[in-house]
């Protein structure tokens, strides 16, 4: 009788601990190739895929009366590898290391003993200073990944649809994963307190160190130190939470309304590599797969017997206004960028004054 209530006690145990603790990919790079091509109609070259169809996003929305609709079908970006970018920190920051610090999508060889082999991974780029000084560079998505984004299905011009009865149905967002089993585009939400991160990444024997960015629900942004890269090969660096406590009854209590509070959530903004200024600068490569997390759930998913948010609808007027102020932001950022890039030369050579045009050869 004894055992059997041992038995009982230890197998709640592992239920409650189940329940609560949870696995996530937050992003996984290998699912943000490029799959589909954005280019102008006027446009006569080879239409190589330029965006990722599942996280392509319109900020032609935003823009103003001023632009034509063909101008306005051409405002999308996406998570593409090849969007993300390379800040520098002022000291580092050169015009020849702006040009040279870049991010692209990392062919992995088939022949390569890792279950991600023949898939491609985000490759980087960055030139440090060579002089004695600290310099850091963050590798950040094209724009901030926004939470609130309604899920639905983009076409192979990169246009969305409208939201399906079923995409409304599961109550996920754009950048949330499918499903409970698969990777998400940057956004995990229902997250209470991350117990560890980890992150697989190549280390190419430099001596820098590695750090993941995360933001949450309050606006609040945090970088967490994964440790350095000198080492060779493929490794899974990962970050324990110092300051987590495993033991329930030690723990603070806190009980919160279950209604009108959204679930919070964590979202990824980047990397960050720091160089020492002991150390040599110079080029830096670097080759991420992915970044997953170890967390606390916030809230326990479970039936209820009236349907809250149907009949009250706060939460949903409350991320609608979120929704719409991250699209704002995100949208006058690309815009100007779009304006910027309209202006840049196309030309890469002179018309030679010597030869005579056609038509007027005597």
């Amino acid at each position: 009788m004894k055992k059997n209530l041992v038995l009982s006690a230890m197998a709640l145990v592992l239920i409650g601990a189940s329940a609560f603790a949870k696995e996530s990919t937050i992003i996984d790079f290998s699912l943000l190739d490029a799959d589909i091509a954005v280019y102008p109609p006027e446009y006569d070259g080879e239409q190589t895929p330029n965006q990722n169809k599942r996280t392509v996003m319109d900020y032609g929305v935003t823009a103003g009366a001023s632009f034509t609709s063909e101008q306005k079908d051409l405002m999308k970006t996406s998570l593409y590898i090849g969007e993300w970018e390379v800040v520098l920190n002022s000291s580092a920051r050169t015009v020849s290391s702006l040009a040279k610090s870049v991010v692209k999508a990392a062919p992995v060889k088939d022949s390569a003993k890792v279950p991600f082999a023949g898939q491609k991974v985000m490759g980087v780029r960055v030139v440090f200073p060579t002089m004695n000084v600290n310099a850091n560079a963050k590798i950040v998505p094209p724009f901030i990944i926004p939470a609130y984004e309604p899920l639905s299905t983009a076409d192979d011009s990169g246009k969305r649809a409208e939201q399906t009865d079923e995409e409304k149905a599961s109550g996920r967002t754009l950048f949330e994963a499918d499903s409970d089993d698969t990777p998400a585009y940057g956004v995990v939400k229902n997250v209470g307190t991350i117990k560890s991160i980890a992150c697989t990444t190549m280390g190419m024997n430099f001596p820098h160190g590695l750090y993941v960015l995360l933001g949450d629900t309050d606006g609040v942004s945090r970088r967490y130190f994964m440790g350095y890269l000198g080492f060779d090969g493929w490794k899974t660096l990962q970050w324990n939470n110092p300051d987590y406590i495993s033991e329930v009854r030690t723990r603070e209590i806190r009980i919160y309304p279950v209604y009108p509070r959204g679930l919070p959530f964590v979202k990824f903004e980047g990397f960050q590599i720091t160089r020492d200024a002991a150390h040599d600068g110079d080029d830096f490569i670097g080759y991420f797969k992915d970044v997953k997390i170890i967390y606390d759930k916030a809230e326990l998913t479970s039936e209820r017997d009236i349907a809250d948010e149907d009949l009250w609808g706060i939460v949903t007027a409350k991320e609608k206004a979120r929704q719409n102020l991250e699209m704002s932001r995100f949208g006058d950022k690309q815009v100007n960028r779009y304006l910027e890039k309209s202006k840049m030369a196309v030309e890469t050579e002179f018309t030679s004054s010597l030869e005579s045009s056609e038509g007027q050869q005597q």
